[in-house]
């Protein structure tokens, strides 16, 4: 017979949360009607947990001493909504926030190009209207 230590009762705690916060209805969310359109929110969700504890020296008659903790952290990112009208369905993404330094210079390639090419446009420009 497996004895129930303390550490096994605050993981099962944990996770029981964890599923009681998170669930299919979080991922994808309840469908808003307006008229003749749907619209249902998905999103993304990551969640992490962590669980420790140590038995600590007693007297005998003390019975099990025991220190520990646990905790979870859960996030929930939007990442589209799909909207239903008129027999279709069309995906309309939510942009993610740039995370990092790299992401803010991807998201600017766009931009940089414009910028070169009216440039590029604008000195032939000048070049054929001044020989």
């Amino acid at each position: 017979m497996e004895k129930n230590h303390p550490v096994n009762e605050l993981m099962a705690s944990t996770i029981q949360k964890i599923r009681e916060t998170v669930d299919a209805n979080t991922v994808v969310g309840d469908p808003i009607v307006v008229e003749d359109v749907t619209i249902i929110p998905v999103s993304k969700i990551s969640f992490g947990f962590g669980t420790g504890g140590t038995e600590l020296p007693a007297k005998p008659d003390k019975g099990n001493p025991f220190g520990g903790g646990g905790g979870a952290g859960v996030k929930v990112i939007p990442v589209c909504f799909l909207v239903v009208s008129g027999g279709n369905v069309k995906v309309l993404p939510m942009a993610a926030p740039a995370e990092n330094s790299v992401d803010r210079i991807v998201e600017k390639i766009p931009e940089i190009m414009t910028m070169v090419t009216d440039f590029k446009d604008k000195k032939k420009g000048k070049t054929t209207d001044n020989p």
